[in-house]
């Protein structure tokens, strides 16, 4: 296998998916940080988007996933950080349910997607995720896959795309650097990114990019553990060293996470999202137990 890079694993998954989908590929679109700017060999997923033309067919799930499956194995590490988000014009506009394009994902695709194949007019008229969406969308994640913590939730919420972690209790991990750590620093930048994104998407209604997110949450002269999230955009282009990065995620990792969760506890209060609060509530009791 000759140099691979995100763009090629993009070119690739466009082709394979031309191949597949034919003339239903109304258009495909990078996303993610090879779209908005900020994109590192070290940690980043390969953000894939396609809009599938209507209706929608029984197996175009299957079908999409297989593909995805097949480029996932070409046996470089780019090629399997490949996340795909699919939809149709119907379902992107919230006529029919189907497809996988979380809200934040769709934001994304409006704002910053890169047109790599077909015609740019398919996402043209989607509407914009409201910002109570894109709260309750990121809370429901972070409870699902940082806490452990199940609440029902609309079918759109079910995934948050390129940001979907294992499905497990992350709790120990921010809790316990060494354990952290041994995940490798694609999961130590991600677990510690992931509430500085979150604050500013919540603040904002915008998509909240690695570099946006720190800038502005560095601004915020009361929030905690700023070394810790200055590091952690640092560690996204070379890996720490273990022992000084074991003992700054020690000693402000809590403090992060505390503050993402009450204010985030706040803004699901405001918005009578009781069953999402009582999650944070219950993950902050786990956290400082």
């Amino acid at each position: 296998m000759g140099v691979v890079d995100g763009e090629t694993v993009l070119a690739e998954a466009a082709a394979a998916y031309r191949a597949v989908l034919g003339d239903r590929l109304l258009a495909a679109y990078a996303l993610g940080s090879l779209a908005h700017g900020g994109f590192s060999e070290l940690v980043s997923d390969i953000d894939l988007g396609l809009i599938v033309d209507d209706p929608l067919q029984p197996g175009d799930g299957e079908t999409i996933q297989a593909a995805a499956e097949t480029e996932k194995r070409k046996g470089s590490p780019l090629h399997e950080r490949l996340s795909v988000f699919w939809g149709t014009p119907t379902t992107l506009r919230g006529e029919h349910e189907g497809g996988r394009f979380p809200a934040l994902d769709r934001l994304d695709l409006i704002e910053n997607g890169r047109l790599l194949a077909g015609c740019d007019d398919a996402r043209r008229g989607l509407p914009v995720p409201s910002a109570s969406e894109l709260l309750i969308t990121g809370a429901q994640f972070a409870l699902d896959y940082l806490a452990g913590i199940r609440r029902p939730r609309p079918r759109a919420t079910e995934e948050l795309g390129s940001m979907r972690l294992a499905d497990e209790d992350a709790i120990e991990e921010i809790l316990s650097p060494e354990l952290l750590l041994s995940g490798g620093v694609r999961r130590v930048t991600k677990l510690v990114l992931f509430p500085v994104r979150f604050l500013y998407t919540a603040a904002t209604g915008r998509v909240g990019t690695n570099d946006a997110g720190v800038a502005r949450y560095l601004k915020d002269d009361q929030a905690p553990s700023a070394n810790l999230v200055t590091a952690a955009l640092t560690w996204r282009a070379a890996a720490p060293d273990r022992a000084a990065a074991s003992e700054l995620l020690r000693e402000q990792m809590l403090p992060l996470y505390l503050h993402y969760i009450d204010d985030h506890i706040a803004r699901l209060d405001s918005l009578g999202e009781n069953e999402l609060a009582s999650g944070f509530r219950e993950w902050r009791d786990r956290l400082v137990r």
